[in-house]
């Protein structure tokens, strides 16, 4: 029995509108910032008037702030809609270490790594390596407890040979409980993307020389 799923997630955003109103409440324009000065020059003290260049040079500081913050506005914008876009076509998943929905994925530096979770407790448990032909290359006893289990494989068939990189393999997990009933559960691939295909429809991710569909990943792993 091969254990797989899918999952699908969803995120509401929320926005407070008291804080962009308290925000506007606390902004003036360059014309009302115009009126105030000249406002204040119609009712300042004729007895000690103003500099006139002190009043310039607030108009110049004013000026210059007034396009800096717009310029600010305007680059977090497009960080945010660079980020956008890097996120919906996999861009920034690239060199990443993800773990994504699936059972099948390569080997990357002498080793393929896997999770599979059991719904319930199983009795026993058979850990099974598939090639692309469908042959099993290793196989071993697995947790059998309910949860989630990591599961490694160094490349190393049962016969003893040290596979090179490359090449998809499937991780095929067999649970049966103590009256022989079967045990359900899933799988996930934890693996680098080394590659981003966003020519279709859903962008994919290349793993190696096995792939995932970017709405598939679960999480983004440290690396450290």
């Amino acid at each position: 029995m091969t254990i797989s799923t899918l999952n699908s997630y969803s995120a509401t955003t929320s926005t407070t509108s008291s804080a962009t109103e308290d925000a506007a409440r606390t902004s003036i324009d360059s014309d009302e910032f115009l009126m105030l000065m000249v406002e204040q020059l119609q009712n300042q003290d004729p007895t000690d008037p103003t500099d006139t260049s002190e009043y310039i040079g607030q108009m110049i500081s004013y000026a210059s702030y007034e396009t800096q913050s717009e310029i600010s506005d305007q680059l977090a914008t497009l960080t945010d809609t660079i980020s956008t876009y890097m996120n919906s076509q996999g861009l920034g998943y690239l060199g990443q270490t993800v773990e994504a929905v699936g059972n099948t994925t390569s080997l990357q530096d002498g080793e393929a790594q896997w999770s599979y979770s059991l719904d319930s407790e199983a009795e026993t448990v058979t850990v099974s390596i598939l090639d692309e032909d469908g042959n099993t290359v290793y196989s071993e006893s697995g947790e059998t407890s309910s949860g989630a289990h990591s599961f490694t494989w160094d490349g190393v068939t049962s016969d003893g040979e040290q596979l090179e990189d490359g090449g998809q393999y499937t991780i095929q997990v067999e649970a049966y409980d103590a009256d022989g009933n079967e045990v359900s559960g899933s799988t996930t691939v934890i693996a680098e993307v080394t590659a981003i295909d966003a020519s279709g429809d859903d962008a994919v991710l290349g793993i190696g020389d096995a792939s995932v569909l970017l709405d598939n990943v679960l999480a983004v792993k440290s690396t450290q």
